[in-house]
């Protein structure tokens, strides 16, 4: 079993302890993943308008987010 698959599965624990604990640990691993998808994006020419309707957000919130990486 992955680990997104195990926290996906912990995520949805009926204690809410082990719930909560393994969406903040999906939502870092979340975060890690469009990182490194916008800097592949990024290398591979896309521009920031293209990256932002891919993750369904602005121009600028993407910008913002990742302009300085």
């Amino acid at each position: 079993m992955t680990e997104a698959t195990d926290l996906a599965e912990r995520a949805g624990d009926h204690d809410p302890r082990v719930g909560l604990r393994a969406v903040s640990a999906l939502r870092r691993l979340v975060e890690q993943l469009e990182a490194l998808q916008v800097r592949s994006a990024r290398r591979q020419g896309w521009s920031w308008q293209e990256i932002a309707a891919e993750l369904g957000v602005s121009r600028q919130a993407v910008h913002k987010k990742y302009g300085r990486q």
